[in-house]
C-alpha cells in the first residue's frame, strides 16, 4: 500500500485520481486543491458567457463527494506552499490559517498553468479580467449584466479570445479583438484558414485590431476606460486578456529538471527527474509524435491522458503515454475549423522539407440540397518521406471527426499514398464517391 499524494484537481488531475481510485482501491490517495472546487470544464466558459448554455452547473463534471466516496482524502481551498522531497513532505496552508502537513510516498504534480500576465501600465485597474478559472468566468459573467458596460476589449486571438469575442457579441456588446499577429489563430492554423475565421468574426461585428500590441490599459478613477495600442487608443468598459498560459510550475522549479517554458520536464510514464514524484497536465510536458520531439501543448485532452497515465504508474503499473499530434478544434458563429499535428509554419521550423495539398468541395453530391456545406481542407506532408505531418479542416459542417482519421496516420506515420487508397465509404446522405480527403491525397505532388 502506497500513500499518494496528488496536488491538483483539474482535468489531469481528475483523470489521475479516477485512475487510481478505480485501479488501485489498496492505496492512500490525498489530493489537495487550493480552489474551492474541482473539475472545472474551463472551454465551456465562452458557452456561458454567451449564453448559449443555460448554465455554468453541468461544466463541472465530478464532485468532491463523488471522489471521497471513492476513497480519496480531498482538501480544497488548502495552498500548498513548500515541498520537502528529500523528506518526501508536503507542507500547505488551509483556509483558515491551519497549517497543515502531510506525507508522501508517490507525488503527483497536476498544477496546470497560470495566464500570462503582460507587464503593461494599468493591468491592476478594476475591470481587466482573466478567463482561466470559474471564478474569472462567474466575474466577467456579472460584469457583463452591467448594461454601463458596452464596449469590451479582448487582448488575444488564440482559441480562447477568439471564443470570448464571440461571447461577448453574443451578449450584444461590442467587441474589439487585438492581435499581434496580422490573423487570428496564427499559431494553430495556416492563413487560408485563418483568413476565413477573420472574415467571419468581422461579418458578426467583432471589430479586429490585427497586428496591433497592446501598449497600455487606460484607467480613470481606478476602473479601466480604454486601451491603447501602437496604432491607437480605443474605449473599453471591460479588458479580458486571454495572451496565453504559462506552466504554474512554482512548487517544484528548483527541484526537478524544467522544459525551455518552465514546464515539468517528464518521461513517457510522466515521471519527472525525481523517481516518485509525476507530473501531468499543463504543468508538464508532452511527446508530440508529429516533431518526434519533446514539447509543450496546453490542452484539456493532453491533459486527461497524461492524467491517466501518471495514475496508473504512480499506482505500480508500467504504462506509457502515447505521446500526442496536438489536435483541436474550435466553432465560431456555427464556422468549425479542426487541426492537428504540424501546420506549414511548424513544420518548416521543425526541419522538414514540408509540402501541402489543399482542396475544397461540398461535403455531400450537389444534388443534396439542404445541410451541404462546402469544405476545405489542407494536408501537410514531408516531401521526401511522404510521411502525413498535420491536417486542418474547416466548414460549416461538421467535419469534427474527421481530423481523428489525421491525428492517428500522423502517429503512425502514414504516407499521403496510403491515405489515397484507403477504404473510405460512400453513401449520398454522408459524403462524395470521391470525396475531398481522397481528393486531397490524389493530387499530392
Amino acid at each position: 500500500m502506497a500513500k499518494i499524494v496528488l496536488i491538483g484537481s483539474n482535468h489531469s488531475g481528475i483523470a489521475a485520481a479516477n485512475t487510481l481510485l478505480g485501479n488501485y482501491p489498496g492505496n492512500e490517495l490525498i489530493i489537495i486543491d487550493r480552489n474551492s472546487n474541482l473539475s472545472y470544464l474551463g472551454c465551456g466558459t465562452a458557452l456561458w458567457i454567451g449564453r448559449q448554455i443555460k448554465s455554468y452547473d453541468a461544466l463541472f463534471y465530478t464532485s468532491k463527494e463523488e471522489l471521497e466516496a471513492k476513497g480519496a482524502k480531498i482538501y480544497l481551498e488548502t495552498e500548498a506552499e513548500r515541498i520537502d522531497f528529500a523528506n518526501k513532505t508536503v507542507y500547505a496552508n488551509q483556509k483558515d490559517g491551519a497549517a497543515f502537513e502531510v506525507s508522501y510516498d508517490k507525488l503527483i504534480l497536476a498544477t496546470g498553468s497560470v495566464p500570462i500576465a503582460p507587464r503593461i501600465p494599468g493591468i491592476d485597474l478594476q475591470n481587466v479580467e482573466f478567463v482561466k478559472l470559474f471564478q474569472d468566468g462567474r466575474k466577467v459573467d456579472a460584469i457583463l449584466d452591467d448594461p454601463s458596460v458596452a464596449r469590451v476589449a479582448v487582448v488575444g486571438a488564440g482559441y480562447i479570445g477568439v471564443e470570448i469575442a464571440e461571447a461577448i457579441r453574443r451578449r450584444g456588446k461590442d467587441a474589439l479583438l487585438f492581435e499581434a499577429f496580422d490573423t487570428c489563430l496564427a499559431t494553430y492554423y495556416d492563413p487560408w484558414f485563418t483568413h476565413d475565421m477573420d472574415r467571419i468574426m468581422a461579418e458578426n461585428g467583432v471589430e479586429l485590431h490585427l497586428g496591433e500590441t497592446i501598449k497600455t490599459i487606460e484607467g480613470d478613477g481606478g476602473k479601466v476606460c480604454g486601451v491603447t495600442t501602437d496604432k491607437g487608443t480605443y474605449k473599453a468598459d471591460l479588458v479580458i486578456l486571454a495572451i496565453g498560459f504559462r506552466p504554474n510550475n512554482a512548487l517544484a522549479k528548483d527541484h526537478l529538471k524544467l522544459f525551455d517554458n518552465g514546464a515539468y520536464l517528464v518521461d513517457l510514464h510522466q515521471r519527472t527527474s525525481d523517481p516518485d514524484v509525476f507530473a501531468a497536465g499543463d504543468c508538464a510536458t508532452v511527446w508530440n509524435n508529429a516533431t518526434e520531439r519533446v514539447a509543450y501543448i496546453a490542452l484539456a485532452t493532453n491533459a486527461v491522458r497524461s492524467g491517466i497515465v501518471a495514475g496508473h504508474n504512480a499506482g505500480g503499473t508500467a504504462l506509457e503515454s502515447a505521446g500526442v499530434q496536438g489536435s483541436n478544434g474550435i466553432c465560431i458563429f456555427g464556422y468549425k475549423m479542426v487541426s492537428t499535428g504540424l501546420n506549414l509554419a511548424a513544420a518548416q521550423k521543425a526541419g522538414y522539407e514540408a509540402a501541402y495539398t489543399d482542396y475544397e468541395d461540398l461535403q455531400k453530391p450537389a444534388f443534396i440540397e439542404h445541410d451541404n456545406h462546402k469544405v476545405k481542407i489542407r494536408i501537410i506532408y514531408d516531401k521526401p518521406s511522404r510521411r502525413i505531418l498535420g491536417a486542418q479542416m474547416a466548414s460549416f459542417q461538421d467535419i469534427s471527426m474527421g481530423i481523428h482519421m489525421f491525428s492517428l496516420a500522423v502517429s503512425q506515420k502514414l504516407t499521403i499514398e496510403k491515405l489515397a487508397l484507403l477504404d473510405i465509404f460512400f453513401l449520398p446522405h454522408f459524403n462524395q464517391p470521391y470525396n475531398y480527403i481522397t481528393m486531397a491525397a490524389i493530387s499530392a505532388k
